[in-house]
């Protein structure tokens, strides 16, 4: 499965080891693999090291908290990203060693320290453009979902009702199938995103393709950054207290100059 390309993975992380991980991977603009039952995080640590190329770099590109110095409260990442995105309903939920914290341990930090010291991976609060270095960084999908496919408001795919759940996932599906004319482009989606019978999943079946999605979004979220560079994102945060990465496009950019509405500013 290793090759001498670049790697971007991306990584739903449960907060919780008692629930099931995605994982997706892309090589050479192609999706090579997705998948939404990751379970313990030896497994993820595997999932990931079965793709690592050899003399080339990789960034790993996860969902969930992978530094939370604060017991209570908000970290302040989540308070810079919020006051930027809240006005799109894309405002991240408050991370905190009492929400997150099993036997003092926190998912994400375990996860970092399991990459860095197996298999030499970096974290970073900035992606340089084609980087050679295997990096891990925090990312969001909801603001990642506004700035790339040009939305208004988040997509609503995690509401209870499972028909508009079941809705929201094929609007979700059909935006990722859509990267494929984005830059960089993204191919090989269709045998995921096309030949799942969505109506069909319910219970877990319906959860594990909603985090397989999660996990595209963030594997591309990790293309985009290598191939653009900074300036085609915004890090909120620090190393220190934690950090969030959203990719950026021009027209985003453009958005988020734009003045608040007035209930919001």
């Amino acid at each position: 499965m290793a090759s001498d390309k670049p790697v971007f993975i991306g990584i739903d992380l449960a907060w919780s080891a008692r629930n099931r991980s995605g994982g997706a991977v892309i090589r050479d603009g192609r999706l090579v693999e997705a998948r939404g039952d990751l379970l313990t995080l030896e497994e993820i640590v595997e999932f990931v090291a079965g793709y690592l190329p050899t003399s080339t770099g990789a960034v790993v590109a996860v969902d969930a908290p992978l530094r939370v110095p604060n017991l209570t409260g908000i970290r302040p990442c989540e308070r810079e990203l919020n006051a930027d995105w809240r006005r799109f309903q894309a405002g991240a939920h408050p991370a905190n060693r009492a929400r997150l914290a099993r036997d003092g341990r926190v998912r994400g930090e375990e996860l970092v320290e399991l990459l860095v010291s197996r298999h030499r991976f970096a974290e970073a609060t900035i992606i340089p453009r084609r980087s050679p270095d295997r990096l891990i960084c925090e990312i969001y999908p909801h603001p990642a979902h506004i700035s790339l496919f040009g939305l208004e408001k988040t997509l609503k795919y995690k509401r209870n009702r499972i028909v508009e759940r079941r809705l929201e996932l094929i609007r979700y599906s059909q935006h990722l199938r859509e990267l494929r004319k984005a830059k960089p482009p993204l191919k090989k989606t269709k045998d995921l995103l096309v030949r799942t019978d969505i109506e069909a999943l319910r219970g877990r079946q319906l959860k594990t393709y909603e985090d397989t999605l999660d996990a595209l979004t963030c594997a591309y979220i990790a293309y985009y950054l290598w191939w653009h560079g900074p300036q085609r994102a915004r890090s909120y945060g620090t190393l220190t207290d934690g950090h969030i990465i959203v990719p950026i496009t021009p027209q985003m950019a453009q958005r988020l100059r734009e003045p608040l509405p007035e209930r919001l500013s």
